[in-house]
C-alpha cells in the first residue's frame, strides 16, 4: 500500500511534462499563425502604401503648371526631324522590329496601340515598342527616360508630375505617355551623350496635311525632363498633326 503514492506521484510528474509540451506547442502554433498574419499584412500593405505614396508625392504639383514641373526649356536641345514612314504598316504583336533611332518616332508597328488611359509606365510594365509606335501614329507625344534616369527617385517623382498633367481619355489633347527606354531596346542605337531624356512625336508634316511624303519623326533630347520644353514641344506638335489624328 505504500507504494501507491510513489506511482501517483510519478504519474503526477509525466502527466505535467506532457501537460507543458502541449502548451509549448500551442504556443509555438499560436507564433506560427501570428508570424503568417504579419507576412500576409505586409503584403497587402505594400502597394496600398506605395499608392497612397505617390498621390501624396503628385499633390506638390496639383496647383502647378506643365511648364513649370522640372528643369527649364534650357536642359534641351534643339528639335530635330528625320523623314517618316509606316504610315498604316501594322504587323502582328510579336513580330521582330527594329527601329534604328533611339527612340522611334515613327516605322512599322504593331496592329493595337496602347490605351490612352495609362499615362506612366516603368521597365517592369511598358508596352513593347510596337505597340508605342502606333500611339505615336495616332498623335501622341512620348517622353521616354532612359536607365540613369530610372535609378533618380526625385527625377522620376518629376516624370510622375507631368504624366499626372495629362489625366483622362475625353480630351486628346492628353494623348500622351512617359515610358522608359533600356538597353534591352537596341543593341546599337543611344540616347546623345549626355541625354536621358527624349520627346517623340510622328508629324503629318502639318496639320490636316494628308501628302505621306510630308511626315517626319520628331526628336527632342533632354538631359533632364523639362516640363517647359515638353509644353513647347507639343504646341508645336500637337496631336492633330499627325497621320492619324482621329484615332485613341
Amino acid at each position: 500500500m505504500a507504494k501507491k503514492p510513489a506511482k501517483t506521484e510519478r504519474q503526477a510528474v509525466i502527466d505535467q511534462i506532457r501537460k507543458e509540451q502541449k502548451g509549448g506547442e500551442r504556443r509555438r502554433g499560436m507564433m506560427i499563425v501570428g508570424v503568417c498574419v504579419l507576412i500576409a499584412v505586409l503584403i497587402l500593405a505594400f502597394p496600398i502604401y506605395s499608392v497612397v505614396k505617390d498621390k501624396l508625392d503628385l499633390r506638390q504639383y496639383d496647383k502647378t503648371d506643365l511648364a513649370e514641373i522640372g528643369a527649364a526649356a534650357s536642359v534641351c536641345q534643339e528639335v530635330e526631324t528625320k523623314p517618316a514612314n509606316g504610315t498604316q504598316d501594322h504587323v502582328p504583336p510579336g513580330t521582330p522590329l527594329n527601329y534604328p533611332e533611339a527612340p522611334p518616332a515613327f516605322g512599322q508597328h504593331y496592329d493595337m496601340p496602347d490605351a490612352m488611359a495609362r499615362k506612366f509606365y516603368t521597365a517592369k510594365d511598358r508596352p513593347e515598342l510596337g505597340t508605342l509606335v502606333h500611339n505615336l501614329e495616332h498623335g501622341y507625344t512620348i517622353l521616354w527616360y532612359d536607365e540613369t534616369i530610372a535609378d533618380d527617385a526625385e527625377q522620376m517623382k518629376v516624370i510622375r508630375g507631368i504624366a499626372s498633367k495629362f489625366e483622362g481619355t475625353s480630351n486628346f489633347r492628353f494623348k500622351f505617355k512617359a515610358v522608359p527606354w533600356t538597353s534591352e531596346d537596341s543593341d546599337s542605337a543611344e540616347f546623345p551623350e549626355g541625354q536621358h531624356i527624349a520627346y517623340t512625336h510622328w508629324s503629318a508634316g502639318g496639320s490636316g496635311n494628308t501628302d505621306p511624303t510630308k511626315q517626319v519623326g520628331v526628336w527632342q533630347y533632354c538631359s533632364e525632363p523639362s516640363g517647359e520644353a515638353l509644353d513647347g514641344f507639343m504646341r508645336e506638335y500637337p496631336y492633330t498633326d499627325s497621320p492619324e489624328p482621329g484615332a485613341m
